[in-house]
């Protein structure tokens, strides 16, 4: 995509790293809400008094409740800024979990109910979903195209390293201090990125009127000036990204379920099992990010990891076929293990790639709205994953449960958007000069 020099020069090369890391911070202290509390699901289970289906339904609502409020969000960052959406949504979901501290939590043999529970944490959801749409375009305009791939793939790597911490930290202390520490602890994050934000997060030195107008015309807008809202081809690519994060949430809602009561996993390997998930999408968004960027492949890159993720999520599904005809035992559980950890990774490490694409095709002043719209259909997927699992436990098995991601990852070839370049292969794969790699 092209861009304008004048606009990129006139920006201070410096603090856009700050800016980068505002983003990464207020999107890694919500991820390790809306990822970490799923690491907790059998404490929750336990503590709650919760069947899986009631569980399934408590997960739920705080995807819905993220996934309601995306869109009305992105439009509130592209007509405010990032500044006063992320200040109010940081400051609101810091607010409401330190008050499930208080009213949400088991207490003296009290248990809330689990209406209770799902309204509070879609509640923290509703707010909590400014986070997505405002550091993302933040990232894009202080950024040029050159680096916005690495940038927004860095800025993807705070849901990973978000869930990481909640893998390590929060089943811990769900099991010896009880979820008031929990999400007193998870309030305290939030509570850190909103100063952070509000200490270095403002919009670009603001240009005049004849380089920002060149900056907008140089960008890969959508034709006519139609609002993404409006654009068949975005919602396509959009709910292809929503669908693909499907197999993403099962792992990340039910797959400490899975290890607990399939594999017969301990605590600490369940653990360590979702920690090592999460470091390798972190360390693979970022690899994928700048890899993207010098191959000019992004399209191509897109395709290849949904058809990995379907060939990772059949062998998960073959393995659990194989651990129960071996009868179990530790190679059995070493199997499954590293299988999910495969499959998880593969369905992970595509993301900055795909919000970098949507913001190139709909262009920088509607990248809020148009990364709103995609972290809609995300979340919904969050909503409705963790309500299917255990249907299909109930009439299924494991085994049908990965064999569905493995299938949601197939549809979602045809909807991404199609290569440039007709040969897929020779595209991805093109061997031509690398670019260097700078931080200015």
């Amino acid at each position: 995509m092209p861009h304008n020099d004048e606009a990129t020069h006139a920006k201070p090369s410096g603090h856009r790293w700050k800016v980068l890391g505002v983003g990464v911070a207020a999107n890694a202290s919500f991820a390790a809400v809306f990822q970490g509390i799923p690491m907790a699901a059998v404490f929750m289970r336990s503590d709650y008094h919760l069947s899986n289906e009631q569980l399934g339904l408590v997960l739920g609502l705080l995807g819905l409740g993220i996934a309601i409020s995306e869109v009305p969000w992105g439009l509130l960052t592209d007509r405010w800024g990032d500044r006063k959406v992320l200040l109010a949504g940081l400051g609101g979901t810091a607010l409401a979990l330190g008050l499930m501290v208080l009213i949400a939590v088991p207490h003296d043999g009290t248990v809330p109910a689990a209406w209770w529970l799902g309204a509070w944490l879609a509640g923290v959801g509703l707010l909590g979903g400014s986070v997505n749409g405002a550091s993302g375009r933040a990232v894009m305009t202080w950024f040029a195209e050159g680096e916005r791939g690495l940038a927004m793939s860095v800025r993807q790597t705070a849901v990973p390293l978000g869930g990481g911490f909640g893998a390590l930290v929060l089943p811990a202390l769900a099991s010896w201090q009880g979820f008031d520490v929990v999400f007193g602890l998870l309030s305290l994050l939030c509570a850190v990125s909103l100063y952070f934000t509000w200490r270095w997060l403002h919009e670009p030195p603001t240009l005049t009127s004849l380089t920002l107008s060149k900056a907008v015309k140089t960008t890969d807008a959508l034709p006519d000036g139609r609002h993404p809202l409006h654009d068949a081809a975005v919602w396509r690519f959009v709910a292809g990204i929503g669908l693909l994060c499907a197999p993403q949430f099962a792992v990340l809602t039910f797959a400490t379920i899975f290890l607990h009561d399939f594999a017969q996993a301990g605590v600490a390997l369940i653990a360590a099992t979702m920690f090592t998930v999460q470091f390798g999408a972190m360390v693979s968004r970022v690899w994928s990010g700048r890899w993207t960027d010098q191959k000019k492949n992004r399209r191509e890159y897109l395709r290849l990891s949904a058809a990995l993720s379907v060939v990772a999520f059949a062998a998960l599904a073959l393995g659990v076929v194989w651990a129960e005809r071996a009868g179990g035992g530790g190679g059995a559980v070493a199997w499954l293990v590293g299988l999910l950890v495969v499959a998880g990774v593969c369905v992970s490490a595509w993301q900055g790639v795909a919000f970098t694409e949507l913001a190139t095709i709909v262009g920088k002043q509607r990248t809020g709205s148009a990364l709103g719209m995609a972290n809609t259909c995300v979340f919904v997927s969050l909503f409705f994953t963790p309500l299917a699992i255990p249907w299909i436990l109930s009439i299924s098995s494991w085994t049908t449960v990965w064999l569905a991601a493995a299938v949601c990852s197939l549809i979602v070839i045809p909807l991404l958007p199609k290569p440039d370049n007709a040969d897929l292969l020779a595209r991805l794969f093109n061997l031509g000069r690398r670019q260097a790699f700078r931080i200015d």
